[in-house]
C-alpha cells in the first residue's frame, strides 16, 4: 500500500474518531442524562453520580477513564492503542463543553414548565429549577441510534470502547467467564444504579431498551447493512447447481465430498456465499436442477476476501 494511501486512511480513521466522540458527547449530555438514564460504561454511572452529588459528567467520567486504563494496561498489557486513548480525551472535551455550555437540557420533550407548574409525572431537568414532560419512548430510540452512530464510528477508526469494558476485561482475566457475559454483568449492574439512586423501575428498563437498540446500530455501522448468508449443499447434479452458480450467478464456491451417514453412499457438496437476492434466486431455481438437493443456509456475521470485504491491513 502507497504512502499516499496509507495517509488518507489514517485521516478518515481519525475524522471517524472525532465524529464518533462528538456523537457519543451529544447521545450522553442531550438525550441520556436528562432522561436519568445509565446505559452502561463509566459515563452511565457518570450520569447517576452527576445527579445525586452534582459534578460534571465529564469530570466523573474521566477520573474513572485514566485509572482504569492504566490499571487495565498494566494487568492486561499494552493493548489499548494511542487512538483510544484519544477517543477518551476528545469524550471527555467534548462532554465538557457541552454541559457547560448547553447545561442538561433535553432534546425531545413534550414542554418545559416551572416547578409551581409541575405534575407528578414531570421530570426535572438536572441541576435546574425547571421541569419537562418527557416522551421515554422516543428519547430512547433517538439515543440508543446516536449511541450506536457514535460507538460504531469509534470502532471503525480502530480505537476500543475502554471504560467499563477494561472491568470486564480484567475479571474475564481471572474468572474464565465468557467476555460478552462479563460486559453483561457490569453494564447491568451499572444500569441498576439508576433504580437504587431514583427509585423508579423503568428507567434500568429505558436504559436497557437503549443498550438493545445501540448494539443493532453498531452492528449496522461497522458490518454494513448487507446481509450474507452461506449455502451447504448436497446434490447429486453437481454439474448442473455448480454452472448455475458461476454463469448464471456469476459466484464462486467450494466443492466437497463427503459419505452420507446412513447409506455410506459418496456425495459431494458446494459451499457458496452469497448476499439475500442471490440466495432467494439460488433457492428459485435449486428445486429445477435437483429436487432431491438437501440445502443448510447459515447467517454470516461477516465476510472477507476477493469479492466481498477487503481483508484488514496489518
Amino acid at each position: 500500500m502507497s504512502s499516499k494511501t496509507q495517509l488518507k486512511d489514517q485521516i478518515i480513521a481519525y475524522a471517524l474518531l472525532v465524529v464518533g466522540s462528538l456523537l457519543f458527547a451529544v447521545g450522553d449530555v442531550m438525550f441520556v442524562n436528562p432522561y436519568l438514564m445509565a446505559p452502561g460504561g463509566t459515563y452511565g454511572l457518570s450520569n447517576v453520580l452527576n445527579t445525586v452529588w452534582p459534578w460534571k459528567i465529564s469530570y466523573y467520567a474521566i477520573c474513572m477513564d485514566i485509572p482504569l486504563l492504566l490499571i487495565g494496561t498494566w494487568i492486561l498489557g499494552p493493548r489499548f492503542g494511542v487512538k483510544t486513548v484519544i477517543s477518551t480525551i476528545l469524550i471527555f472535551a467534548f462532554t465538557w463543553v457541552l454541559e457547560t455550555l448547553w447545561g442538561y437540557n433535553p432534546v425531545i420533550h413534550e414542554g418545559i414548565v416551572s416547578a409551581a407548574d409541575a405534575a407528578n409525572n414531570f421530570v426535572q431537568i438536572p441541576h435546574s429549577d425547571l421541569y419537562f414532560i418527557p416522551d421515554y419512548f422516543l428519547n430512547t430510540l433517538v439515543g440508543g441510534a446516536i449511541y450506536g452512530v457514535a460507538i460504531g464510528l469509534i470502532f471503525k477508526s480502530g480505537a476500543t470502547s475502554g471504560g467499563s469494558d477494561i472491568i470486564s476485561m480484567i475479571l474475564h482475566k481471572y474468572t474464565k467467564i465468557s467476555l460478552g457475559t462479563l460486559v453483561l454483568i457490569v453494564d447491568s449492574c451499572i444500569t441498576l444504579t439508576t433504580l437504587i439512586a431514583f427509585k423508579q423501575i423503568r428507567l434500568p428498563i429505558y436504559s436497557i431498551l437503549l443498550i438493545a437498540i445501540e448494539s443493532k446500530v453498531i452492528d449496522l455501522i461497522v458490518d454494513g447493512i448487507k446481509s450474507y448468508k452461506t449455502a451447504f449443499i448436497v446434490t447429486d447434479k453437481i454439474e448442473e447447481v455448480r454452472d448455475f452458480i458461476i454463469n448464471e450467478m456469476k459466484r464462486g464456491g467450494t466443492t466437497f465430498a463427503g459419505t452420507g451417514l446412513y447409506q455410506g453412499a459418496e456425495r459431494k457438496m458446494i459451499y457458496v456465499t452469497l448476499d439475500r437476492t442471490d440466495l432467494v434466486k439460488l433457492k428459485a431455481n435449486l428445486r429445477r436442477l435437483d429436487p432431491q438437493a438437501f440445502v443448510n443456509v447459515i447467517e454470516s456475521s461477516e465476510i472477507m476476501g476477493l469479492g466481498f470485504k477487503s481483508l484488514p491491513e496489518e
